[in-house]
């Protein structure tokens, strides 16, 4: 099934962190989203499992977007041609415009893991002739598919990027969306108790909301230099 947007992330709840109001804002847009987990994010550390899976299924109804889990193991994703090739798979089957993953990541390995992946199965999915690959198999017999762009949002753990960024979305009208499908994750989140790294993250997104005089923004690289039809698509500068 076609896709507007993939959102590749080591766990379920990543995607949600970096960019969960502009995933909620792509679907009112009338877009279609896939969010990948590249593993369910076993053992989680307050939950049974398979809590886990459940509790972000239900974030991604509240985004409006689609979700798929696959089967790696927390803690020990790492780029490797199979999993290269595996997500080379999914961009080939679900057509996406654009793919989003994470960048700039040490501090999690599994998050340091993505960047590497996620680019290399971009450039492999645009490849043709697989079949004279030895190893090739899993892409062998479908069509190759170029997408027209890759996106990084911040990963939250990290360091902020300061004005070190390509853009940012302005999500103040869907931020609470990000916030109901956040609270979801009581597996991994003190929720009830008002947990300090969801005060923070949001702290992070207020910021790059100010620097631009709105109230939420979430901040994002880009793969190559974006190319504009015309200004029209520019908003205008809290300073100019």
């Amino acid at each position: 099934m076609p896709y507007d947007a993939l959102v590749i992330a080591a766990h379920p709840d990543d995607a949600e962190v970096q960019m969960g109001a502009t995933i909620a804002k792509l679907v009112d847009q009338g877009l279609r989203v896939l969010l990948v987990d590249l593993c369910p994010g076993e053992p989680a550390d307050f939950a049974q499992p398979g809590e886990r899976a459940q509790q972000a299924a239900r974030a991604a109804a509240i985004l409006g977007a689609d979700r798929v889990v696959l089967d790696e193991q927390d803690r020990f994703i790492a780029d490797t041609i199979p999993l290269r090739l595996r997500i080379a798979a999914l961009i080939r089957q679900h057509q996406p415009r654009w793919v989003f993953g994470t960048t700039d990541a040490c501090v999690h390995p599994d998050h340091a893991a993505i960047g590497p992946l996620v680019q290399a199965a971009v450039f492999y999915a645009r490849l043709a002739n697989w079949d004279q690959v030895p190893g090739g198999e899993l892409l062998a017999t479908t069509a190759p598919w170029k997408v027209e762009r890759l996106f990084f949002p911040h990963c939250k753990m990290e360091p902020a990027w300061g004005g070190d960024f390509a853009f940012a979305i302005d999500v103040s009208a869907t931020y609470e969306r990000k916030r109901r499908a956040l609270a979801e994750y009581a597996a991994i989140f003190a929720v009830a108790a008002g947990d300090q790294l969801l005060e923070l993250y949001e702290a992070e997104d207020q910021h790059i909301g100010r620097i631009f005089g709105v109230a939420y923004a979430e901040a994002f690289r880009s793969h190559s230099p974006l190319l504009l039809d015309d200004f029209s698509a520019i908003r205008p500068g809290l300073h100019a």
